[in-house]
This record gives structure tokens, sequence and C-alpha cells, in this order.
């Protein structure tokens, strides 16, 4: 009697965890986080929201942006790479922080590759050349011939040592067979101001950081800094047009933990693609310079597969270096 009532007792036991499996809360049943490794306001910030909030309400729940910034990225990198990966913990992130860290510092914290799932790409941002408007030259030609006049004389300001406006910046002196002087900031605002007062020349900047100072007159456009030129500023030609070749479009992308389960992965990346073909959507990624598009989880893990060699030669060649 004692054997079969241990027996029945297993039997309901097994039961109860199969139906529970079976009634599970299909995912997602509570907030989703998504860590951005950027400070508030910046691009990565403005970008990432307007995308996840149109993401949560098709999931049909709410999703917590946090900023979480500091070296570079890093921090807020790291802390989701090792973030259960059921997820509930996500990852947006900028192209740059995502491919050139791992070469930049000793010790990122990260490897793009073994500690994230790719979910999808939001989107290419926009980069403008830009300077303050008494700054003697007013478009690629004109400051060429300067920069080529006065070596060393025209600087650029960055968001910091080895950061995309850095990299942008070095590869432009490459191409150009110019020597503008680097000028490292703590971030993008403080590199802005100064190029604003006229303290530093001019700065690469991503649209969605800058074209508000544009508009108010603060700051001018010299050149596209990106591979196309820009509807709203349909007059100014890419640095490209001048020196073959040059160009960047750095993308914004939406991750996860590795080892996330396929089903979450799916259902994320589903509902990435529904949000970006939102016209709402679309036209303010569009006022932020940003131009969406979507790709598969196989695709995007592709991309980063491609662009990380490219980006590990850059570094070297600009001989950046944080420890």
């Amino acid at each position: 009697m004692r054997y079969q009532n241990i027996l029945r007792c297993a039997l309901s036991l097994g039961l109860y965890a199969v139906v529970t499996a079976t009634y599970a809360a299909p995912y997602p049943d509570r907030p989703i986080t998504v860590v951005v490794p950027q400070a508030a306001g910046g691009a990565s910030d403005v970008v990432s929201r307007i995308v996840l909030q149109k993401i949560g309400s098709i999931l049909n729940q709410s999703i917590v942006v946090e900023n979480r910034p500091g070296a570079g990225g890093n921090i807020g990198i790291s802390t989701v790479a090792r973030a259960p990966a059921d997820g509930y913990t996500l990852l947006f992130n900028v192209s740059s922080a995502h491919l050139i860290n791992p070469y930049l510092y000793s010790e990122p914290g990260f490897s793009p590759e073994r500690d994230f799932a790719p979910v999808s790409p939001f989107g290419t941002g926009s980069m403008l050349l830009v300077a303050a408007p008494d700054f003697p030259p007013n478009n690629i030609q004109e400051l060429l011939a300067l920069a080529k006049a006065k070596p060393n004389e025209v600087t650029y300001a960055s968001a910091g040592n080895g950061t995309l406006n850095h990299l942008m910046g070095e590869v432009f002196n490459k191409s150009a067979e110019v020597e503008m002087m680097h000028v490292p900031y703590r971030g993008a605002a403080a590199a802005t101001t100064d190029v604003m007062s006229g303290r530093v020349s001019v700065a690469f900047q991503a649209v969605a950081s800058s074209i508000s100072q544009v508009k108010a007159g603060k700051l001018k456009v010299l050149a596209i800094a990106s591979t196309k030129r820009l509807p709203d500023l349909p007059g100014v030609p890419t640095i490209g047009e001048s020196i073959p070749g040059y160009g960047e479009d750095p993308w914004y992308g939406l991750f996860a933990p590795a080892k996330t389960p396929v089903d979450v992965l799916d259902k994320l990346s589903q509902a990435t693609q529904k949000a970006l073909e939102d016209e709402g959507v679309r036209r303010s990624l569009a006022a932020q310079g940003v131009e969406p598009y979507f790709l598969s989880r196989a695709e995007f893990a592709k991309l980063i597969g491609t662009e990380l060699p490219r980006w590990e030669n850059i570094v070297k060649d600009s001989g950046a270096k944080v420890d």
C-alpha cells in the first residue's frame, strides 16, 4: 500500500509538471529590459526608443530602456553578456562599440560573436562633417586646401580615443593625405560644444546627435561623411565624391545574450521586422538621419563576421589603444 501511494504521488507530480509546461505563459510574460550602453539623449538612445516602443506594442509588453554608459560602452555591453539568456535582458548597440571595442581595449569584457545572439539591425545612421558657422571653409574642397596648406593646424574633435568619430578622422587623414590633429573628449556632447565655440575646427558626428544644432544654426555641414547624400540636405555632397571610397554607415542593432532560446530570438526578430515596416517608425527614424532596414538573424551574424576584420585593421593602422 505504501508503495502504491508513493507511485500515485510520483505520477501526480509528473502530470503536474507536464500540465505546467504545456500551459506556461508564452514569451514575453513580463517587462523586457534593453540596455543601451551609451548616454541618454545620444544617437543610440534616441534611435532605440523609437523602435523599441513599437516592438513593445507588437509584443504587448512594456520595454524598459536602461542607459548604462561607461568605458566606451563596455560596461553596458558586458552586463548583457553576463545576463540570463532568457530574452528579458537585451542589448541595443551601435556598430562602432560592438565592432571596434574588442580591438581597441585590452580587456573589453565581451566577445561580439561568442557572447551575443544577433536579432536584427534597426537601420544605418548617417554621419556629418560639421564645423562652427564662422569656420572659414564652407565645403570639403576648402577644408582640404586649408589642411594641406597648414598641417596639424586644423583640428578634429571626437568622443574619445578609438571612437568612431576618431577613427573616421584617421581614415580621412590617410585617404586625403592630410594631417588634421585629433582632439579627444570624454563624450560627444563635450566635443560638440567645443566645435560650436570654435575651439576645435571640425568633427565627424552622427546626424541624430547633431541635426538639432545644424537646424539651429549653431553648426554648419561641410560634407556628408556617409556613403550617400541625405534627402534633408540634398545640396550637400558626400566626402566620397571628393575622396573616392570614403564613407561610413554605422548601424544600430538589437542583440540577446548567447544561448537565448531560438523561439525567443525568432519572436524578437519577427517583432523587429514588423516595427521597421511601420510608416510612423520609418518617418521618425528618417528624421534622425537613420535609414531603417531589417536583416534575418543569420544575415546579421554574417554582416558582423565580415565587418570585424575590417575594423581590426583600421584600429591597428590608427595605433589607438585603451588599457
